[in-house]
């Protein structure tokens, strides 16, 4: 056990060093300047020089690829061109947002897709099947902005002063105040230390430091403004979800000892929820792992549509003025979770499946 998850660990430094230089060396590659990105078409050639030698874009990519490296070796990420800013700071702005919104959109895809999964495999080639099958692949087509724009109208103006009502926008209502929890706790922290960091990280995420600070008001506000778009971002993993479900419960069922189990006369739920549903976790842990990467990476239009200053929405800006700090570390930074995710899986496999363990 010990070994396959070092072996697991070390296939991923590669992997991590490679999605590290093709984002840096792509950021360079692609058309633009990003002095006139910055500055604006008028800038002039001596301006735009200064510009270039001043953030050593001047020197040959491997040159700065290797400035780069050991830049993130000692936890720096660069300052961005056009916030003006340390990258590190605007990733604990930022990122929290996204993995908030993240979590939820993957909490509501697993509470709903998986449940439907089961009930459609279980009354296969029924109606509830049908119905089902039908409903994932209509989430899986639906355009997000749509979505998004459609659940805020609907919420929150069709609905307007109704027990249904829920905010288009925003993270919290205007007058709802946030103290972290560890100043509610009395710590003192230092900053720049990794308790504080990671602390401090956890605080922006308004429903946690709602829960750890026991501030209910803040929790039941922060989980209202995440409602809707978190059921806007899920539609797409959901629906894959449902869909790995039925697929992997129908190849389950299929089983002869899932015929020895029925023909003992154990109860329906039993031989479904114990024998099948335990041997067909396997693919959907796969699928909940990396839906929750691909949702860290792609919320840049919910965030948009809900006005949610996350990742996505910074991306974005970043990419089109050609601010390389910005890109490249929160491609990197996305990229750890997605190998981190992915090792979780792994050693999930070994956990599930007892053929790993002994391997």
């Amino acid at each position: 056990m010990t070994t396959y998850i070092l072996r697991r660990i070390l296939l991923s430094i590669p992997v991590l060093f490679g999605i590290l230089f093709a984002t840096f060396a792509l950021g360079r590659l692609i058309p633009g300047d990003p002095c006139r990105a910055m500055l604006g078409e008028k800038a002039t050639d001596a301006v735009c020089d200064e510009f270039i030698q001043r953030h050593g874009l001047d020197r040959p990519i491997l040159v700065q690829f290797g400035y780069y490296v050991n830049e993130i070796a000692h936890g720096d990420f660069g300052r961005s061109f056009r916030f003006s800013k340390p990258v590190g700071e605007l990733i604990m702005e930022r990122l929290p947002i996204t993995v908030e919104l993240s979590l939820a959109a993957l909490l509501v895809s697993i509470v709903v897709g998986v449940p439907l999964g089961v009930i459609s495999a279980v009354r296969h080639n029924s109606w509830v099947d049908v119905l089902t099958m039908l409903w994932a692949n209509t989430g899986v087509s639906m355009p997000v902005f749509w979505l998004g724009l459609m659940l805020a109208y609907i919420f929150a103006l069709a609905l307007k002063d109704t027990p249904f009502q829920l905010p288009p926008s925003g993270r919290l209502s205007p007058g709802i105040i946030t103290v972290p929890f560890y100043e509610v706790w009395g710590l003192e922290l230092t900053p720049g230390t990794t308790t504080f960091t990671i602390f401090d990280f956890v605080s922006r995420m308004n429903v946690f430091n709602g829960i750890l600070s026991s501030d209910f008001a803040l929790v039941k506000d922060a989980i209202t403004h995440l409602i809707l778009p978190a059921v806007a971002l899920s539609t797409i993993p959901m629906a894959i979800i449902a869909r790995m479900t039925r697929s992997s419960m129908l190849e389950v069922l299929g089983q002869d000892y899932i015929r020895t189990a029925r023909a003992k006369g154990l109860r329906q739920r039993v031989v479904v929820m114990k024998h099948a549903f335990r041997n067909a976790q396997l693919p959907l842990v796969t699928v909940i792992g990396l839906s929750l990467g691909g949702l860290l990476g792609g919320a840049v239009l919910t965030e948009t549509v809900f006005n949610l200053s996350g990742v996505g929405r910074i991306l974005y800006e970043a990419i089109t003025a050609r601010d390389y700090g910005i890109v490249q570390a929160f491609t990197v930074v996305i990229a750890i979770f997605f190998v981190v995710l992915n090792l979780i899986v792994d050693i999930s496999y070994a956990y599930l499946d007892p053929r790993i363990r002994l391997e």
